[in-house]
């Protein structure tokens, strides 16, 4: 082979054996759960951050939300720090991070209504916000159950049945008919309430009465009210509640007065107020609950954590698929925020993170 040819074959082998940064300690190791150790569940979350890919990605919300639960304000810093209304509230709210959780409606239809639950009823979050199907859907629950059923049941069949689908779930038209039997009691003497005692509605308000009214330790709104965590809809008429309070204006015109801008002073105050406190964003799905807890952190300059998990794509400029990184545009989330989104189906990661951040953290307290 000729000078030029063993020239050639140099160049070759120097781009395919480019040198290589030194990685070692300064990321993590590519490496799965070794099942010759055993079944060991946690040991197997934990090593979902070195598998790669989604399983990595929720790793880090692991880490992220862990940290959102560690966060604490200095004891010296509190007095000198903390505003008024905050040495007035709960000691332990005034120097912990604020942690947001947002939800969209399937999943309370889904059974990642029972992890949700857990949180309320343990107190381990402070906001909450969904959609009128997610209110709506956990009452409903406690009249009557919700079934699986299949994706590719044809909807004139299951219309024909009184079935209505959900993905594959199955609710029966029975279930909103109990509902309507509930509710419409509790809407006449909420408008009682409105036209003698001058009450003004707003939606976290009815949602407030709704969870007391239902009384059921199954309901994620019945621990909410129960441990004082406020739940924001600002959509809360689209959907069977909706229908209801249409249905019950007729009954008793002109109907419940709903005063969405308190609502909306309140959910921005969660934000506002939150400082000196660090905020965390924990939010399964995209659409209204996305926005709104997003929007509130904004009027602070950015959440200091926030962790989504959904299944949306960005590349339609939907704000449902959009990466923390466009929130930072917004100032939605902070500069040096430490975020992470999830492409995943919510119902599959968002129980093992209530089980390997939540529950394991609050078992080793008790």
């Amino acid at each position: 082979m000729g000078s030029n040819g063993i020239g050639r074959l140099e160049a070759a082998r120097l781009a395919v054996f480019k040198p290589s940064e030194n990685l070692e300690g300064k990321s993590v190791r590519i490496m799965g759960y070794d099942f010759n150790q055993g079944v060991d569940y946690s040991q197997l979350l934990k090593s979902m951050v070195s598998t790669g890919f989604q399983a990595s990605n929720l790793g880090d919300a692991f880490d992220i939300v862990n940290q959102m639960l560690e966060w604490r304000l200095s004891d010296e810093s509190i007095a000198e720090k903390c505003s008024e209304k905050e040495k007035d509230g709960v000691y332990r709210e005034s120097v912990t991070c604020k942690i947001f959780m947002g939800f969209t409606s399937n999943l309370i239809s889904s059974g990642v209504r029972e992890s949700i639950r857990y949180l309320a009823q343990h107190r381990l979050v402070h906001v909450m916000v969904t959609t009128a199907g997610g209110i709506e859907e956990d009452l409903i629950k406690c009249l009557a159950p919700t079934y699986k059923g299949d994706f590719s049941l044809p909807g004139v069949q299951l219309r024909s049945k009184g079935l209505n689908r959900i993905g594959n779930l199955l609710a029966p038209n029975d279930n909103y008919c109990k509902f309507e039997d509930w509710i419409q009691p509790i809407f006449d003497q909420m408008m009682k309430e409105q036209i003698q005692d001058k009450v003004i509605w707003t939606p976290s308000k009815i949602i407030a009465r709704l969870g007391k009214e239902i009384n059921d330790e199954s309901s994620y709104l019945y621990w909410a009210y129960k441990n004082n965590i406020p739940v924001f809809c600002p959509a809360i008429t689209d959907g069977s509640i909706g229908d209801m309070l249409y249905f019950h204006s007729f009954r008793s015109p002109p109907g419940l007065v709903i005063d969405i801008m308190r609502d909306i002073r309140a959910m921005n105050d969660e934000a506002v107020y939150a400082s000196p406190r660090k905020t965390g964003m924990i939010i399964l799905g995209g659409g209204l609950p996305k926005h709104h807890i997003c929007n509130a952190n904004m009027m602070r300059n950015g959440a200091d954590f926030a962790v989504y998990i959904n299944t949306a794509q960005e590349f339609d400029g939907s704000d449902s698929g959009a990466h923390p990184d466009e929130a930072v545009s917004w100032g939605k989330i902070g500069a040096n925020a430490k975020t992470v989104k999830v492409h995943c189906d919510a119902t599959i990661a968002f129980p093992l993170l209530v089980a390997e951040i939540f529950a394991q953290r609050k078992n080793k307290s008790v």
